[in-house]
């Protein structure tokens, strides 16, 4: 409790018991000389009274919709000499706060861990320097000219850059993503096991997923929840083939002769 709590507090007990100053001044451990401080205080005419009404009265002018600055600039324009401070704690002491409209929540599709993620092999290092060692994969979304959309899944060779294998089909589903990865594990040679990187998407965590890599020797390396970076060598390849003309066609080519 503050000085000026204690004080309405001593008061009210001083009419209602016969208790002594002294008393009540102790158990609530405020000295005398600040009791006599904050009661002088209480007592004294307020002397920002009509300033506290002009407050109000914009406030409720503006519907409880605007803060202190506005407040502040109706009083000014009004000439009402008064610091943004002032305004401020006279507003928090009168109750006049903002009602902002609470935001809907927007729609997530993360569902939980659906099976145990492997780490993060790679740490942003996206070099090889050999064929099949490491492999990327993500999926992307292309917006065609008909207004279709359509899903590309690739699996990249760090090694060149090169694209191992690619899936491309209406849905982002598992069938897709392992469609890609088997069509990949089979330019493999003998004895060739890459580490297998992707972001942590259901598509890399179903049990069909996990038994196409551990079928063919792969290892399994996930990023960091949420974080894009970890999979940039991926999502650089994506923006460089959106912002071609050469590959925009490509996807949609590929994608009607699916379709056909």
């Amino acid at each position: 409790m503050s000085n000026m709590e204690k004080t309405v507090l001593i008061d009210k007990l001083r009419l209602e018991s016969d208790r002594p100053l002294r008393e009540l001044t102790d158990s609530l451990r405020i000295s005398k000389s600040s009791y006599e401080y904050c009661r002088a205080k209480l007592r004294a005419k307020d002397k920002r009274a009509q300033l506290r009404i002009d407050i109000r009265r914009i406030f409720d002018g503006a519907g409880g919709t605007r803060g202190y600055r506005y407040v502040h600039n109706e009083l000014r324009e009004g000439g009402v000499v008064v610091s943004e401070k002032v305004v401020r704690r006279l507003m928090a002491e009168e109750g006049c706060k903002v009602a902002y409209l609470k935001r809907k929540r927007r729609y997530n599709s993360y569902k939980g861990e659906i099976s145990d993620a492997p780490p993060n092999l790679v740490r942003r290092n996206f070099h090889a320097d050999a064929p099949n060692k490491l492999w990327l994969t993500d999926i992307t979304e292309f917006k065609l000219p008909s207004e279709e959309k359509a899903y590309l899944s690739p699996v990249i060779d760090c090694y060149d850059g090169l694209v191992v294998a690619w899936r491309i089909g209406r849905r982002p589903n598992a069938a897709l993503a392992n469609g890609s990865l088997e069509d990949a594990c089979g330019t493999l040679s003998p004895g060739q096991h890459p580490v297998c990187h992707s972001d942590r998407g259901c598509h890399y965590r179903w049990p069909g997923w996990i038994g196409i890599c551990e079928g063919n020797g792969l290892t399994r390396s996930m990023s960091k929840k949420g974080c894009s970076p970890d999979n940039s060598a991926c999502e650089g390849f994506f923006g460089r083939l959106k912002n071609t003309d050469n590959g925009n066609r490509a996807i949609d080519e590929g994608y009607r002769r699916k379709c056909a």
